[in-house]
C-alpha cells in the first residue's frame, strides 16, 4: 500500500473509533478533534457511510451503525 493510502486508512479508522467511543458527534466536533478541513472529514464520513459503518440520524450529526467490526 502506498504511504498516502495507509495514512488515509488510519485517519478513517481513527474517525470511526472516535465516533464509536463518543456515541453521537457533530461534523464540527470531528473537524476540531482531528484538526482537518470539513471537506476532508466529509470524505472520510462518506467512506464510512458507504461501508455502512456510520449513519447520520440528523443533519451534521453522526453515529455508528449496528454493523459488527473487528478493529485491529
Amino acid at each position: 500500500m502506498s504511504p498516502s493510502t495507509d495514512r488515509m486508512l488510519n485517519r478513517v479508522k481513527s474517525v470511526y473509533l472516535f465516533i464509536r467511543k463518543r456515541g453521537t458527534v457533530t461534523t464540527q466536533e470531528l473537524v476540531e478533534e482531528f484538526d482537518m478541513t470539513q471537506r476532508t472529514i466529509q470524505r472520510d464520513l462518506n467512506i464510512l457511510t458507504y461501508n455502512n459503518l456510520v449513519k447520520s440520524p440528523s443533519r451534521g450529526k453522526w453515529t455508528v451503525t449496528k454493523r459488527k467490526v473487528n478493529v485491529s
